[in-house]
């Protein structure tokens, strides 16, 4: 009996087990991968189908369309795959639609609505459900009226999530603040709520209020869907990590207020009206320059007590990290019709500048960070003399301030007891910035060789 050759039988094993492995892959992408309802498993055995995805979608924004609902993209995951050559690129190698950029590998896709809008469509919730797709919507109090005195409980749609075949969609509602921005609440289920209707922790949207700037739209087609985008993608998902804001803290403002009624002289309505102007005026200068501030000082401590600007500060007080400085902000301000009123310090210490504009005096205290703590630099012209005034470390957020979209410290609270102590919340309008801060230490005197540069008064 002849010998087998161990080479010849190696090979031909191995040439067998590759052409049945390309016989499954044919068999499975013409065949199997077509059949509708199947589903794949990913590594964590969570169920992942993107034609099913993809069907749901279909479903969703053709009913939208029906009930003209300006839906827009506004899922992190799917903006971030999309550029203008993407698509291009994409429609030019698909012949039929698949979900490259609108799935993106996750169970959930985000849309935002502004909440005008979904007030003219009252029967679409009704069509969403005929259609198989199971509804929570949750609501919740517009935060504005928590300063006025009402029992009736009216609630305002906040999100809405539809579930078909174990994917979410989910729609965001944003209202349109006084302030020209958009605004959306917070995602809170109630008691009764089930907590397993969807992934929660993967949402884009809820775990805190956002504000956002209202986006130029463009309606193209994504994966074979007409589909509104922000027209700046990049912009918008900027925008969408520094979203977070917080509200006012209305009740507390109105018990402080009841305590301390406000001042209603025509000086302190004046004062009210030439802040408003100039804090408006220093947002969009600065936004002009792409620069982030926040409110600090009195400014601050004025939002967080009351709601509104103490009227016997006089000026208006905003922070900027110096690694945010630009040597145009000078020359911004001056073409947007503020004058210099001086300039102390230098960049690598203790920067301080302030404008004056409507007898109104802006003062932008430029912040460095040390390790965990930040702080500001303070001079005194006619000694040279320098003050610290030391922070813990902050994040920032928004906020609205006499109707103007600004930032705050997230942390406020901190931050306003560094500056004021735990008495900050009784008025002191005797006020002296070199020793009644909390948080301010003598920090050295300039060389006087050196005061022409680093003390300018005009």
């Amino acid at each position: 009996m002849p010998r087998v050759n161990r080479t010849f039988v190696f090979v031909l094993l191995l040439a067998s087990s590759c052409a049945f492995l390309l016989f499954q892959l044919y068999y499975y992408r013409n065949y199997v991968s077509k059949e509708p309802g199947l589903h794949l498993l990913d590594p964590a055995g969570h169920v992942m189908s993107s034609q099913v995805q993809w069907q749901n979608l279909k479903k969703f924004l053709a009913l939208a369309q029906f009930f003209r609902l300006p839906l827009f993209l506004a899922d992190s995951a799917a903006l971030a795959l999309l550029s203008q050559d993407a698509l291009r690129q994409r429609d030019r190698a698909m012949h039929e639609p698949h979900c490259s950029f609108l799935c993106a590998g996750r169970p959930i896709t985000s849309f935002a609505l502004p909440a005008s809008q979904w007030q003219l469509s009252p029967g679409f919730l009704l069509a969403a459900e005929q259609k198989g797709f199971q509804l929570l919507e949750v609501r919740g109090r517009d935060p504005r009226l928590a300063s006025l005195d009402t029992l009736s409980g009216e609630e305002i749609p906040l999100h809405f999530l539809f579930r078909l075949h174990g994917y979410i969609i989910h729609v965001v509602l944003l209202y349109e603040r006084s302030g020209g921005y958009l605004w959306h609440g917070a995602l809170r289920l109630k008691a009764t709520a089930d907590p397993t209707f969807a992934p929660f922790r993967l949402l884009d949207y809820g775990r805190h209020a956002g504000a956002y700037d209202r986006p130029e739209l463009l309606l193209t087609v994504v994966d074979g869907l007409d589909v509104r985008v922000p027209r700046n993608i990049s912009r918008f998902l900027v925008q969408r990590q520094e979203a977070r804001f917080l509200e006012c803290r209305y009740h507390d403002a109105r018990s402080f207020l009841q305590l301390y009624p406000d001042d209603s002289s025509a000086a302190a309505v004046e004062f009210r009206r030439k802040a408003k102007v100039l804090l408006r005026l220093a947002a969009q200068t600065l936004g002009r320059l792409d620069i982030p501030f926040w409110i600090s000082s009195g400014t601050c401590l004025g939002w967080y007590r009351q709601c509104g600007v103490i009227s016997y500060s006089r000026d208006v007080d905003i922070g900027i990290f110096i690694s945010d400085f630009r040597p145009q902000i000078t020359t911004a301000f001056r073409d947007a019709g503020m004058s210099l009123k001086h300039q102390f310090g230098q960049v690598e210490d203790s920067l301080e500048l302030s404008f004056l504009g409507e007898d109104v005096k802006l003062d932008i205290f430029f912040f460095y960070r040390d390790g965990d703590v930040v702080w500001n630099g303070g001079t005194q012209a006619k000694s040279g003399r320098k003050f610290k005034y030391v922070f813990p470390s902050f994040s920032l957020c928004w906020a609205e301030l006499l109707e103007v979209k600004v930032r705050v410290p997230c942390e406020t609270l901190d931050y306003v007891m560094a500056n004021y102590g735990g008495t900050w919340s009784v008025p002191v309008k005797s006020w002296d910035w070199k020793s009644s801060p909390s948080n301010v230490i003598e920090n050295g005197v300039w060389p006087v060789a050196e005061w022409a540069g680093l003390i300018q008064v005009y």
